[in-house]
This record gives C-alpha cells, structure tokens and sequence, in this order.
C-alpha cells in the first residue's frame, strides 16, 4: 500500500484552502485604490488616476486567467505539488518587488500585476483539479471548499492592512510608506504558507475510488449526477462544442460584475455614504466593512453554490445565480445610499460572484470530464481574465469621467451594464445541455 493510497483525502481540502487564502490578496485590490489615487497634492505618494489603479487590477486578473491555461498544461508534467510550490515563488516574489520597487504606476503593474498574476496562475487551477480526483462523489462541494479561501483571503488581507492592524496607516518599511510596506510583507507571507500548502497537493492512485462510493453510469441523465464527467474531452474536442462557447460566455457576463465591485465597491461606498450625509472618514469606515463583508461572502457562496449545485444540478444553479446577481446589480446604487443596504447589497453579490469558482469548475467536469479538467478549466477561465478587464475598466471609466466631483450618480450606468449581462447570461444557461461525445 502507498502513501497515497492511506492518505486522508481531507489534507488535500486543507492545502487547498491555504494556498487559495494566499491567491486571494488580489481581491484585497480595493483596499490600496484610495492611497493609490489620492492625489499628490493632497498628500499622496502616487497620485494615479482611477483607471490606473483598475489597470493593474485588471491585468493581474488577465494574466492570472491566462497563465491558468499554462499551469493546466504543465501540471502532467512537472505534477501539481512542484507547480503549486513554483506558483507561490513567483507570487511571493511579485509582492516583495512591487514593496521594494513600486513607487511608479509601470513597476506596479510589472510587480504586482504581471509576475504576482502570473503566481496566482501557477498555483490556482491546482487544487481544483486535485480535489476532484479526489472526490468525484463530491465535486461541486470539493471545488467550494477548495476556492473559498481566494474569497475568505481577500478579507483577510483586506482587514490586516485595514481597520485590524492598520498595516497601510501604520508600516513604513525602509521608508517605503504603509502600501508598498504591505506588498513587501504580504509577499513573504504568501510564499512561505503556498510552499506549504503544496505538500499535499499530489494526485489519488490510478483507479482511486473513495470507500462507500461506486461509480454510476455514465448513461445517467440525473442533472446533479456524479455520472456526468464519465466522458473526457481534450481541450480540442471541447472547442468543437457549442457548450464550451455556451459555458465561456456566460462566464464572462456573470464575472463582470462581481469583479466591477471588487474594484470600486470601497470608491461608490465613500461617494454615496458622503452624498447622504456621513463624513468622509465614516464613509470610508463602512465602505471597508462592506468590502470586508463581500469577502468573507465571496468565500461562502463558493462553498454553498458548490454543495447545493450537487443536489439540484449545475445548470439550475449557474441559471439562478446569474439571476439573483443580475436583478441586485440593477438595484445596487439604490442601496449603496445607507450602511446596512450598502453591506446587504455587496454581501449578496460576493456570494453570487463567490458561486462562479465552484459552478463552472464542476460544470466544465461535468460537461467535458474529470480527466482534462485542469486544461478545460483554463480555458473557459480565460473568461474571467477577460471580464478583469472589462468590469473594473468601465467603473475606472465613469469615475474618471466625473473628475473627481464625487457625484454618486456615475456608477448608475456601470451597474446596469453589470446588471443587464448577468441576466443575459442566466438566460444563456437555460439553453445548455451536456455535450454527446461523437
């Protein structure tokens, strides 16, 4: 008997979960946009414009979707422990440079969006296609508890350098001030726990079943069934499906808008709050408890997307979470004019977005197989790479636009854009099914 046959299945879901609390910093993002483009004369040290401080966001996530498809491809042939561990290097290494060297909008982006995207490329697409070897019994809870630490991560980051320990207030490492201070030691916490985390990240013995589980049919049309993901597709035989272009798009339209809101939910708080009447620092207090609040439902709604995603099926899920996220997208400047309808408004689309990282990973399982689902998985996550750059880039666009009048009413336009594509989207999802293999 090996060791990898006595292995607890359940250490590969801890790993997982620490690695993923690292990849997550990205969606911390929020957090330095305000020190970022406070203007130098007003005492900022960087003084960059909105769609400067989205640019490197959105060309972290871009990279990261992209560098997904390379990571799927090199995992057979390095193995997922080595590709985990390199990942953590480089996005360790993108955070400690961008601390050191980032005084500048081009080595900002070089640093932290274009080697610490690259990192969290490496090393994300891991655990999801570990775990699911893992549990084939259990996929959509499997890839839930596998990617909730990139949403419950984020809070974590997000918190730190906030109102727990005042990290970007209080930090100044080597002169450096509180945001490049954070991104140095951010960076040496991310590579050592991936580097950890990695330990465990090794694929099931060939044939591996879990005990108690048998393997149905894969003639069974049961829309939540362990059966689908029976049948491999390559990456090429996928391409040729109008389900992978069905899935890719869908995708797309439904990560817009969560990804807008990462970047300018603590922004449209601080304008909003302020236009009703609340002080600047109070303002910005609630907007950071609403993006704190985002992340920690970001990570849930992975988890519980996942897991009801196994009792209902994939399709019904994707459907009624892009829904939800449409109808409360058209409602979300409305609600960003008090605290509690700020916080419930960005806790309902962090859970929404949150369902993306379990639901179209086990979808693209189910609809193309356990197999190739490192490599499939990439692909349709290109998407997200995309919708990085498109959601944060029209806020960045219409804040900009307003020259700085804090006028909440630019974000109007933005959330109905938002709105109006996850409902496209839900109605994509009506009309998928599961590919037939020829």
């Amino acid at each position: 008997m090996t060791e990898e046959k006595v292995m607890n299945r359940w250490y590969v879901v801890i790993g997982a979960i620490l690695i993923q609390l690292c990849l997550g910093a990205i969606y911390a993002w929020s957090v330095f946009t305000p020190k970022l483009t406070l203007s130098v004369a007003n005492g900022g040290m960087y003084g960059f414009s909105a769609s400067q401080a989205a640019w490197i966001f959105s060309i972290g996530l871009l990279v990261f979707a992209v560098t997904v498809v390379i990571s799927g491809k090199l995992i057979g042939i390095m193995g997922p422990r080595k590709l985990a561990s390199i990942g953590g290097i480089v996005l360790g290494a993108g955070y400690i440079l961008g601390g050191l060297f980032g005084s500048s909008f081009f080595t900002q982006l070089l640093f932290i969006g274009i080697i610490g995207g690259a990192g969290i490329g490496l090393a994300y697409v891991i655990p999801i296609a570990v775990g699911v070897k893992w549990f084939p019994d259990k996929k959509g809870m499997v890839t839930g508890l596998a990617v909730a630490g990139f949403g419950f991560g984020a809070t974590i980051w997000v918190k730190a350098a906030g109102s727990w320990f005042g990290l970007i207030d209080n930090l100044n490492f080597f002169g450096l001030g509180g945001v490049q201070s954070v991104f140095l030691l951010y960076g040496m916490i991310f590579l050592v726990c991936i580097v950890i985390g990695s330990i465990v990240m090794i694929d099931p013995p060939e044939g591996y079943v879990p005990e108690g589980w048998t393997p149905p049919e894969p003639a069974s049309s049961n829309p939540g069934s362990s059966a689908l993901g029976m049948t491999d597709f390559t990456p090429g035989e996928m391409a040729k499906t109008p389900q992978f272009y069905m899935t890719w798009v869908t995708f797309l339209f439904s990560a817009i808008a969560g990804l807008m809101v990462i970047y300018c939910i603590k922004l449209f708080g601080i304008d909003a709050l302020k236009a009703a009447g609340m002080t600047a620092a109070a303002a910005s207090a609630a907007a950071g408890t609403a993006m704190a609040l985002y992340a920690i439902f970001n990570g849930l709604g992975r988890i519980a997307w996942g897991t009801v995603s196994d009792k209902i099926g994939r399709k019904v899920s994707i459907f009624l979470m892009c829904l939800l996220q449409g109808i409360i997208m058209l409602l979300f400047y409305k609600m960003g004019g008090t605290v509690v309808t700020l916080i419930i408004g960005a806790c309902i689309i962090g859970f929404n977005f949150g369902g993306n990282f379990a639901l179209f990973p086990a979808v693209t399982a189910d609809y193309f197989g356990n197999k190739n689902v490192g490599m499939n998985y990439g692909y349709i996550l290109l998407s997200y790479g995309i919708a990085g750059v498109i959601g944060p880039q029209i806020a960045g666009y219409f804040k900009d636009a307003a020259k700085g009048s804090g006028d909440p009413s630019i974000w109007v336009t933005p959330f109905i854009i938002a709105g109006v594509v996850c409902l496209l989207g839900a109605v994509i999802t009506l009309m998928s099914k599961p590919p037939k293999k020829v």
